[in-house]
């Protein structure tokens, strides 16, 4: 079913917020999945006795097997976080590029500028 007109189908709004904030939405993504994926390693260790590799691997397998399986909801939550992280940090940027530049004095503001192959005693 196509989207109504005005709106974009979820294929074209995914699109558009990796173009426009490609590298934040993989982080989130990849940091969601490792999130979910040891918080399921460690919710099957805390649940069995894991005593042998084969049984390491097997709980590794398993907890793999359950975060590909939050998938839709892994992608829903990238989609939400992402655009608002991506607000907050640019936020954050300019207000500490702000902060920064009025904290420190620029070297000669409030000078005249001066020629090049003038020292400070030569100009005045």
């Amino acid at each position: 079913m196509p989207a109504p007109p005005g709106k974009l189908s979820t294929g074209a709004r995914l699109r558009a917020l990796f173009a426009e904030w490609g590298p934040l939405f993989l982080i989130v993504w990849f940091g969601l999945f490792a999130t979910v994926l040891v918080g399921f390693v460690l919710a099957i260790q805390l649940g069995f006795e894991v005593e042998s590799t084969g049984g390491t691997l097997g709980t590794w397998g398993a907890a793999y097997f359950a975060t590909q399986l939050t998938k839709p909801l892994r992608l829903a939550a990238t989609v939400v976080i992402t655009p608002a992280l991506g607000a907050f940090l640019k936020r954050f940027r300019r207000s500490s590029a702000s902060s920064a530049g009025a904290a420190e004095p620029q070297p000669g503001a409030g000078e005249p500028p001066r020629a090049l192959d003038e020292t400070p005693s030569e100009q005045r």
